[in-house]
């Protein structure tokens, strides 16, 4: 499992969600040097640790952990269809267009 690529992964959403490490530790109850050791993949989290960190930015957990999970394509397929839906319906029929495209090559 490269630890790398989920802390990055936890990184990104957190920095997506607009909030600060510091933010993020106080929501999970860590330091944020505790934050910063795990979104550089130095520390493996504890399970409930990672739960609360995926909790804490309202993401599923095998978002977080998709090319380690063989079956985390499924919940990425969730959210992008979450995302999807989100949309207005002419901008929802570009990307279904696009995806269907790009499946199709």
């Amino acid at each position: 499992m490269d630890l790398r690529d989920v802390g990055l992964r936890i990184k990104e959403t957190r920095e997506t969600k607009g909030l600060t490490q510091e933010e993020l530790a106080a929501l999970v109850d860590l330091s944020p040097t505790h934050i910063s050791v795990i979104e550089r993949g130095q520390k493996v989290p504890k399970l409930d640790t990672f739960v609360a960190i995926a909790n804490a930015l309202d993401v599923s957990a095998d978002s977080l952990l998709r090319d380690v999970v063989a079956q985390s394509v499924n919940g990425v397929v969730n959210n992008l269809s979450a995302s999807i839906m989100k949309l207005p319906p002419k901008e929802q029929k570009r990307v279904i267009r696009a995806i269907e495209a790009y499946v199709q090559e």
